[in-house]
């Protein structure tokens, strides 16, 4: 094994992150873009949880959480240095409750207790947070890019694609900014480039 290996999936917002640590510390690896009908034999192997993104070291290590990627990632960026209390909060937040809220409002039929739009009511509770912060600087938690807003923005992005009229319409005017501006960046466009599935 000549390089570290990432087993990936494009659209996954978890793998998205990961690989934006990666390319951020410039970290080369061989990037498996994996079928999620087909998943490959040794991904399974070494991580039983089944799920992108794991990564291979080459001494055999494997870190199959995105969050332990991108600490494992940037451990000498810069970027650890806004890592305190509360942007790790922000990011918990992100993964448990937001996370919810975005699979019920994305996929509303396995959660038909409630109407797609009361799902969507209860992500927006994360994005009037996110407003927030924003209100008080550019990105979430100061002047400066943190690992909260790369490892919070993909889920964001995915959140608006649901219904990208409604987010364009919606009061969340600093959220959509810095949307944008992570989504047009060129790190992210680096790492949304197409691979072809890996074939083992």
């Amino acid at each position: 094994m000549t390089l570290p290996i990432l087993y990936s999936y494009r659209r996954c917002p978890y793998a998205m992150r990961a690989r934006i640590a990666l390319k951020l510390a410039e970290i080369d690896v061989e990037i498996r873009e994996i079928s999620l009908r087909d998943k490959p034999a040794h991904m399974l192997q070494v991580s039983s949880k089944a799920t992108v993104p794991v990564l291979v070291l080459q001494d055999g290590t494997v870190i199959d959480e995105s969050l332990a990627i991108m600490y494992w990632a940037l451990k000498k960026h810069p970027l650890i240095n806004h890592v305190d209390a509360g942007s790790e909060a922000l990011v918990l937040e992100n993964d448990c409750v937001f996370k919810q809220a975005l699979d019920a409002y994305k996929y509303p039929k396995r959660q038909p207790n409630l109407t797609q739009q009361q799902h969507r009511a209860h992500g927006e509770l994360f994005l009037q947070k996110l407003e927030n912060l924003l209100h008080e600087s550019r990105y979430l938690f100061s002047t400066s890019l943190s690992l909260a807003d790369l490892a919070i923005f993909p889920f964001v992005r995915q959140f608006a694609a649901v219904d990208a009229a409604w987010f364009d319409a919606s009061p969340y005017l600093k959220l959509q900014a810095w949307l944008r501006t992570l989504v047009e960046s060129t790190l992210f466009v680096s790492v949304m480039e197409k691979q072809p599935t890996y074939i083992e």
